[in-house]
């Protein structure tokens, strides 16, 4: 059978899937195609169980082949390497999908993997990605409670937009990337500049109403060409057995979920499970040890829900709306330019904020093109912060997750490069985690730019919030913990300002999340962040009036573009020769826009002035001290300052007839002059007459 097409309208283009012709060995596989971007997404499932796996070993992987944007790799080996950020960033939105949508139980080893084959640089990759990799697991024989669809919403001009194209979105006020499922919304990932929450609600909304035709095309393709889903039934234990495990753990698991310290619960907890499977297990069954241990971390959630739901108590004793205690500490190190403790409840983050010059700026060879960063937060989560031991490796994917959705949602506060010429970094280090990691990252950033003197617009707080859905029962969660995370129905982030939301992140392993519902944790958020936010402001008001003495100071200066020549000199030997005597690093744009960037104030002042003297311009009505370089039969060429002449004409010599210019001025002599004239051609009309005049 040949390749079977659907298309359908998305956002005024058209999208197309395509399957039947490519990589038919995979369990499924889908090109999708929206305007000149093109992605392969194919997925296989292993057959068997591997021994001892108890979770759904799901791998995705996006990858972005430089040919699909016409290039060649840079380096030594001219092949794709390491996977890049938004690599990374992308395979998490499509993990984050479909992973809710995989049966509970289906522990079969299972990966996807989108290769993105051409990209036309305006239509994001991503999201074509997301529905590629969505239709692929429905046409499979996989169980898969799809399909989906990625869909980005925009804000231009006051109007909400459907996908709108790469060159919109950098004068956007929204960037967000939501899933939806035939039931409603799975997942979101996003940025704002400040946007209300009703903006917000409106946003996903539009989303829902635009995927339904992608959903369709999904559907239609299934029908057209999809498998019969293998077989599965999830291993369900006996009534008998969790009954037994009721008896002998429900008093002691009530217990020990009254525990407010995180480890001491989790001891306990480990304890009842062990003496659970002490107690039920003979010795040697491992099998039956670990389906106990399953059935105990069932009744673990069913108590903690259910205490949650029915008495309105947390695990650490809080209310469903109340925020752990805040501390937020400035200026805590001595060397760095700015750094924050921000701790909340068990939660901690150590962040430190650098302030670099241009030259530091991160360059980012992208599918889209060469770009460059002058505002960075990196996210590190050591194994001390939750009690483990473990190697250290380069930053995984969940911290590069973190990190950029934190960065995100500072980025919208910080000025622009023009406005404030340094390059930012900001470092997270999480000392202590209990949840809500990221939105600690996000406080501490906003306290760490200001104890910098980083004249950001408003300080960012966030917050993660949770949902518990039992029956037609619901209770929304302010600032989760870890176990509230992993236990729950939802994890919703919020980041924003006093006035609107810069960031967002939501998972959802629960259907029928109503607009009402969203509407209430938006609503609950923002009370939240006004309160953290009134917290932080009593540890730091405003940004610092003045940059830390060990940060660099840069000056800003114009100067005209045909003197940018001679500032940089033959090879640069001026520019260089200003640079070694002062040790300034000095930035020349094409604009005459000039930058130095030095520690040393007196340093700067001296390259400044080095500037000034190899490209000022001379003024009209100004009087000079120049030399005289050349004389010859009508007058006389005197250099006002380095690289500038101009013409003494022999008229303007003195207030009488002079015979021969050498009766008044030699070579090399030093004289008075005052500009009369610059003409449009640059020639300078100086009078000798006219400066002795003026005495």
């Amino acid at each position: 059978m040949g390749a079977v097409v659907v298309e359908r309208n998305l956002g005024g283009r058209l999208f197309r899937l395509e399957s039947g012709f490519l990589a038919k060995q995979a369990d499924g596989a889908v090109l999708a195609r929206y305007g000149d971007t093109v992605v392969l997404a194919t997925v296989v499932s292993a057959k068997d169980i591997r021994e001892g796996i108890d979770f759904l070993p799901l791998t995705v992987d996006y990858l972005e082949k430089t040919y699909a944007a016409g290039k060649i790799p840079g380096g030594f080996f001219k092949r794709e390497g390491r996977p890049s950020e938004k690599e990374i960033l992308t395979s998490r939105l499509i993990d984050r999908a479909i992973r809710p949508l995989l049966p509970k139980g289906y522990y079969y080893e299972t990966q996807v993997i989108a290769i993105v084959l051409s990209a036309d640089q305006e239509n994001d990759s991503d999201t074509v990605a997301m529905v590629a990799a969505s239709a692929a697991l429905t046409l499979s024989d996989i169980p898969f409670d799809g399909p989906i669809a990625g869909i980005c919403i925009g804000k231009l001009e006051g109007q909400l937009v459907v996908n709108p194209l790469i060159s919109q979105l950098e004068k956007s006020q929204l960037d967000l990337v939501v899933a939806c499922g035939q039931t409603g919304i799975v997942m979101v990932e996003g940025g704002a500049k400040g946007v209300s929450e009703a903006v917000v609600l409106d946003a996903l909304d539009l989303a829902v109403e635009s995927a339904k035709p992608i959903l369709e095309a999904q559907l239609e393709l299934r029908e057209k060409l999809g498998k019969g889903k293998r077989e599965f039934i999830p291993k369900i234990p006996s009534p008998e057995k969790v009954e037994s495990v009721k008896a002998a753990a429900v008093d002691k698991m009530r217990k020990a979920l009254s525990i407010a310290q995180k480890q001491e619960r989790a001891e306990q907890v480990k304890q009842v499970r062990a003496e659970v499977v002490a107690q039920l297990a003979a010795e040697g069954e491992a099998s039956v040890a670990k389906e106990l241990e399953s059935i105990t971390h069932d009744l673990q959630a069913d108590l903690m829900r259910e205490q949650i739901v029915v008495q309105g108590r947390r695990v650490d004793g809080r209310g469903l709306q109340d925020i752990r205690p805040i501390d937020c500490q400035v200026g805590i190190l001595p060397r760095t330019h700015g750094s924050a403790l921000f701790t909340r409840g068990e939660t901690q983050a150590l962040v430190i904020a650098t302030l670099g010059t241009t030259a530091d700026k991160q360059i980012i060879d992208a599918l889209e093109g060469e770009s460059y960063k002058h505002f960075m937060l990196h996210y590190n989560f050591p194994p001390f912060s939750v009690g483990e031991v473990k190697f250290l490796r380069s930053p995984g994917r969940r911290e590069i997750g973190h990190g950029a959705l934190a960065e995100r949602s500072v980025a919208a506060v910080v000025p622009s490069a023009e406005a404030f010429p340094y390059t930012i970094r900001i470092v997270s280090d999480i000392l202590e985690s209990n949840g809500s990691s990221s939105m600690a990252t996000i406080c501490g950033a906003s306290l760490s730019l200001m104890d910098a003197g980083v004249p950001i617009q408003q300080p960012v707080a966030g917050v993660a919030m949770g949902l518990i859905k039992e029956g037609e029962k619901i209770a929304i969660l302010t600032d989760i913990l870890g176990d509230e995370d992993h236990l729950g129905d939802m994890d919703f982030k919020v980041a924003g300002t006093c006035e609107g939301i810069t960031g967002l992140q939501m998972d959802i392993k629960i259907k029928g999340l109503t607009r009402g519902i969203m509407g209430q944790a938006l609503e609950q958020a923002r009370t939240a962040r006004l309160s953290i936010l009134g917290q932080m402001k009593e540890a730091i008001e405003r940004p610092r009036p003045e940059l830390s003495v060990y940060a660099p100071r840069i000056m800003t200066l114009r100067i005209n573009t045909n003197r940018i020549k001679d500032l940089i000199g033959p090879g640069g030997r001026n520019i260089k020769g200003i640079v070694e005597k002062t040790g300034v690093e000095i930035d020349v744009r094409d604009d005459g826009t000039v930058h130095l960037a030095s520690a040393d104030p007196k340093a700067a002042e001296k390259a400044l002035q080095m500037i000034h003297e190899l490209t000022r311009e001379a003024e009209i009505g100004k009087i000079y001290v120049g030399k005289v370089r050349k004389i010859v039969d009508f007058g006389a060429f005197v250099e006002i300052f380095p690289g500038t002449d101009g013409l003494v004409h022999i008229s303007q010599l003195e207030d009488r007839r002079v015979e021969r210019v050498t009766d008044i001025l030699q070579e090399g002599e030093e004289v008075k002059v005052k500009v009369l004239e610059i003409g449009r051609d640059g020639k300078i009309r100086l009078s000798r007459k006219a400066a002795m005049e003026e005495g």
